[in-house]
């Protein structure tokens, strides 16, 4: 992952990614094709590293709008969230460092009628209160195609590092350099009365 970038801190304190809480104020959703021009500019103004055009950004989207996601407040862009969602082939080849992940071959990734088996946090860009969107980030990746895939991502900076400490990344062993995994809670633990949640349980967070 691109260094996750935000104009001003959001996260003080650890949480889990999947229990974050949604935000009634941002409005996540798949990115409009009228959005990619404006994002272009914004991955490459905010993330270090990050040199990507509108026609980049449409092979992916066009491929599947859902792996772009906007933030808006009031009709504004402040942001977007971009992944890969990996079919086992493509799992494996993140793993294996054998996948270019600026340009990824479509063919390890998941169609829309696929299931997917990994998500890879390619970049986050946001300005404002973009981030307090990232609950609602949470809810849309909590869906029945999505749930089952842990997040892998690479951190390229001390605050993209710290990112993935508050939301719950672990470094993951891998040939790739620096991987680190969210692991969803519903794979952490067995399926049986003993771990059963109380309160606000994990199974309650997928829906």
């Amino acid at each position: 992952m691109r260094d996750p970038v935000m104009e001003r801190p959001s996260l003080a304190a650890k949480r889990d990614f999947d229990l974050l809480p949604r935000s009634a104020e941002i409005v996540v959703q798949p990115a409009l094709r009228s959005d990619l021009g404006a994002l272009s500019d914004m991955a490459n103004r905010l993330v270090p590293g990050i040199q990507t055009t509108e026609p980049d950004l449409e092979k992916y989207h066009d491929f599947d709008p859902g792996s772009i996601l906007t933030f808006k407040r009031k009709g504004i862009l402040l942001g977007a969230v971009a992944f890969l969602y990996l079919n086992d082939r493509g799992h494996d080849a993140l793993i294996l460092d054998e996948m270019s992940l600026t340009q990824p071959e479509l063919g390890l990734l998941a169609g829309l009628s696929e299931p997917v088996s990994a998500i890879y946090v390619r970049a986050i860009a946001g300005q404002g209160r973009a981030m307090a969107g990232l609950g609602n980030v949470s809810a849309y990746l909590s869906r029945p195609r999505l749930a089952p895939a842990d997040l892998y991502a690479q951190p390229s900076s001390i605050d993209g590092r710290n990112l993935n400490i508050a939301i719950g990344f672990h470094p993951f062993p891998s040939y790739q350099r620096d991987l680190w995994r969210y692991q969803r809670p519903w794979n952490r633990f067995p399926l049986n009365a003993s771990t059963a949640q109380p309160a606000r349980s994990f199974a309650d967070a997928r829906h």
